[in-house]
């Protein structure tokens, strides 16, 4: 990150500096998962174009935000994620959140076109309970298994599996998950997610405190993340991260991310959709204003006022 974006970080009206950046690029997927929260985009169709995406991060970094992860949908579904990632200015971290289902044959070029690590979806290691999950037709495991060795291989470290804990169907696999990480000697990392209710799941949520306290008693270190204040346990060899729902006081107060729809619009909160800037027709000059503007509407969603739809109960 250049000099200048560190003098004119932005900062919200909360005093939470902005440092990083979670950006769309496609509503499209392939999977279609049980639990899916669509990073809370309802979606009005459309994609950027690589300039539009390109002119958001140089912009974003000139602000002093140096860490992006693009996400989706399925973010390897665009052909042309190689072109954006060669046409992006310099940053501390660019990571990619996947299904991993096409990561096998692009690993390598994603590593070339300057991806540094990657977060893949592993909710399971039993085939039928991943076509259920992901309510596909096709064993898709084997492909992801092979996604997940090819990025290892690839040096995109460390690769983190997401699993989204889910009652009766995976909360069982934590032990075998530890040890399909554990044996990739520390470039694997394992984050049991909780289950957040956007689709009508809550008859799949876990009892997280219950999981975080075996975690507690069989680690041999725990560490705390500064980003949304995670603890990461370590367990014979193998880490693990917990990661609790965003409607939470500590997800919020240390929460440092904006994001952008896939359609080029500035998201100030995941789980808030009246607040929005539309930056899909900005052109470069008039990029630092708009993110400024949608820094300064980062509202915690866990306040008063608030509710999971993202309107107001209140004003």
């Amino acid at each position: 990150m250049n000099r200048s974006g560190a003098d004119r970080a932005m900062t919200d009206p909360y005093g939470r500096t902005v440092r990083s950046l979670r950006m769309s690029v496609t509503n499209r997927c392939n999977l279609n998962c049980i639990y899916c929260h669509k990073e809370g985009d309802p979606g009005s169709g459309g994609e950027m174009s690589v300039g539009t995406i390109v002119n958001i991060v140089r912009a974003a970094a000139d602000l002093g935000i140096d860490r992006l992860k693009i996400s989706g949908g399925e973010p390897l579904l665009r052909n042309d994620l190689e072109e954006i990632l060669a046409a992006l200015p310099p940053l501390r971290d660019v990571s990619l959140t996947t299904n991993g289902v096409f990561l096998k044959e692009r690993a390598q070029s994603l590593k070339k076109a300057g991806l540094d690590r990657v977060n893949i979806s592993l909710d399971t290691l039993d085939p039928a309970k991943s076509r259920m999950i992901t309510n596909s037709k096709k064993d898709v495991l084997g492909d992801v298994l092979a996604g997940i060795e090819e990025a290892v291989r690839a040096g995109l470290t460390p690769v983190k599996l997401n699993m989204v804990l889910l009652k009766g169907l995976n909360e069982t696999e934590i032990e075998d998950m530890i040890t399909f990480t554990r044996k990739f000697n520390g470039d694997v990392i394992l984050q049991l997610i909780e289950l957040m209710d956007f689709k009508n799941v809550a008859y799949l949520h876990v009892n997280a405190d219950e999981v975080e306290d075996a975690l507690l008693t069989r680690a041999t270190d725990v560490k705390v993340r500064q980003l949304h204040h995670r603890k990461k346990y370590m367990i014979n060899g193998a880490e693990v991260e917990f990661v609790r729902p965003v409607d939470n006081t500590e997800f919020c107060a240390n929460c440092n991310r904006l994001r952008v729809t896939a359609d080029g619009k500035l998201k100030p909160c995941l789980l808030v959709n009246d607040n929005l800037v539309d930056v899909s027709d900005a052109g470069p000059e008039e990029l630092p204003a708009l993110l400024k503007l949608a820094v300064s509407r980062r509202v915690p969603f866990y306040t008063k006022g608030r509710k999971h739809n993202g309107s107001r109960t209140d004003s």
